[in-house]
């Protein structure tokens, strides 16, 4: 009997590439004395007049402000993400984290001016979100999909208004919600791109 060979691939360019990005911008703020992170991978309140402004919209969910900071984000992005990557297509996926990035970006630096926001758990609770769709056609709503929503995302309100720590949950409730809407818009679109 033949064997077949067994290959490694790169299964999801995006999930893999995002995840790798944000690892090597780890290891360089670690590098450069804690610097990088703050400057351009985290997003607070700062002058509309410097362009980092904008481009800190984006790239604060590459930060992350501990290797366990990373793991414990990288983990479910990881079991999440490349399901979601082949089902709707790498240009989708892309799309949906920029957006994510950019709604949890935006509204820390209108509602939250004290405070400065990094990490991926706005976009891995978006993923966890539309993951639970799969089950989701016209008309009908899966109990998956409402227990997940309970589960995430109403422990996410619970924790807002009676833990005091450092996690933003109102991060995780808009990541929750972008995958929500991500969700009933992609799913029935049979087509990737």
């Amino acid at each position: 009997m033949r064997q077949k060979k067994i290959t490694i691939v790169f299964n999801a360019p995006v999930v893999l590439g995002f995840a790798l990005i944000s690892l090597l911008v780890l290891i360089l703020d670690n590098v450069f004395g804690g610097r990088l992170i703050g400057t351009y991978f985290c997003v607070y309140r700062s002058s509309l007049a410097d362009p980092l402004t904008y481009l800190r919209f984006f790239t604060h969910v590459l930060g992350h402000a501990s290797y366990e900071h990373y793991i414990n984000n990288m983990l479910l992005f990881l079991v999440v993400g490349p399901t979601l990557e082949e089902r709707y297509g790498s240009g989708r996926m892309l799309e949906a984290i920029l957006i994510t990035a950019f709604v949890t970006g935006l509204a820390q630096f209108i509602f939250f001016p004290g405070t400065a926001l990094l990490g991926a758990s706005g976009v891995v609770f978006m993923m966890i979100i539309m993951s639970s769709f799969a089950g989701y056609k016209g008309g009908t709503i899966p109990i998956t999909l409402i227990l997940v929503f309970i589960l995430y995302i109403g422990g996410e309100v619970f924790d807002a208004i009676f833990v005091r720590d450092d996690i933003s949950q109102f991060t995780h409730v808009l990541g929750g919600f972008c995958g929500a809407a991500f969700g009933f818009m992609m799913t029935g679109r049979g087509r990737r791109r």
